[in-house]
């Protein structure tokens, strides 16, 4: 995703002469040749992350559309004064696009994971989630939030990838398998859709899939529980929980239960691979499957 990132960003910085993109080292040498086409709207920070924000607050003062990009860790967690002030605060808009959060970046330690960014996120105004599960998905969502006006934006790239794409449209679920009258709903957030697939192989549920997750998609969760009472399970990339609140509002009106199942808490102190990372936060579909079927109704 993040190759993709940097082919798409640099065809449309040629393109849109308003687009200005910011960087602190993270993935410098990929836009070299387009820092080299467009010198006064590349501009590398150094590793200064609370500047990178800062920067990226004052160009849109300007009038232009800056793209902020880094590590998740560095994007989010480490200036997240200057996300809230500089971008809410100032009421400016842009698109801040992460890399190697969670733990798609094992072997650099607890400092370079962040499953807690979209949580973090959740606590401001006004921000459009994206969390594509596939490079042709990230690719239409990155265009999608360039052309978002002044919006702001939150697109969430991970190292990890469903084997195909899906058409998103940056706002709605998609019904990827339906159950019958009553299934529990389960909702697959990104790069997760390919686990929770083959972990509800058999079941009778309904399957959502989500990439756009903020605002989240009220109508078709309530479409997809129907009438009666709802059984509903979110599988995220990201801090378990995280949108059980934003579930439960959309469910006011309906009876519910809801599991939220995402990355623990606690911190893993071995490096592993991303694999073993996510078997240990039962995230694969052995243990999503044993999750999900003891949650459901008899």
């Amino acid at each position: 995703m993040r190759e993709r990132f940097v082919s798409v960003t640099s065809r449309a910085l040629d393109e849109d002469p308003r687009l200005a993109l910011v960087l602190a080292e993270i993935t410098m040498d990929g836009f070299r040749p387009g820092q080299q086409r467009h010198p006064e709207r590349v501009i590398n920070v150094g590793i200064r992350e609370q500047l990178l924000i800062g920067v990226g607050g004052g160009l849109a003062l300007t009038g232009l559309r800056p793209i902020v990009h880094t590590f998740a860790s560095f994007l989010v967690e480490r200036p997240f004064e200057q996300v809230k002030l500089d971008f809410g605060h100032q009421g400016t808009g842009g698109v801040l696009v992460s890399a190697s959060a969670s733990y798609d970046w094992p072997t650099g330690g607890f400092t370079h994971m962040a499953p807690g960014d979209v949580a973090l996120m959740d606590t401001l105004d006004g921000w459009t989630v994206h969390v594509p599960g596939h490079p042709d998905e990230a690719e239409a969502l990155l265009r999608h939030a360039y052309a978002a006006g002044d919006d702001k934006v939150y697109v969430r790239l991970s190292q990890q990838s469903n084997a195909a794409p899906r058409a998103v449209d940056g706002a709605s679920f998609l019904t990827v398998r339906e159950g019958g009258p009553g299934a529990a709903v389960v909702i697959a957030v990104g790069p997760l859709l390919d686990n929770v697939l083959a972990a509800t192989e058999g079941l009778d549920v309904t399957v959502l899939y989500a990439t756009t997750v903020r605002p989240f998609d009220d109508a078709a969760l309530l479409a997809a529980v129907g009438r009666g009472t709802a059984d509903v399970v979110l599988v995220e990339p990201y801090l378990a929980g995280t949108s059980t609140g934003a579930a439960a509002r959309a469910l006011t009106e309906v009876p519910h239960r809801i599991l939220g199942l995402g990355v623990g808490r606690a911190e893993l102190r071995r490096y592993g691979t991303i694999d073993e990372h996510t078997a240990a936060h039962g995230l694969d579909p052995h243990s999503l499957r044993e999750r999900i079927s003891a949650f459901r109704r008899p």
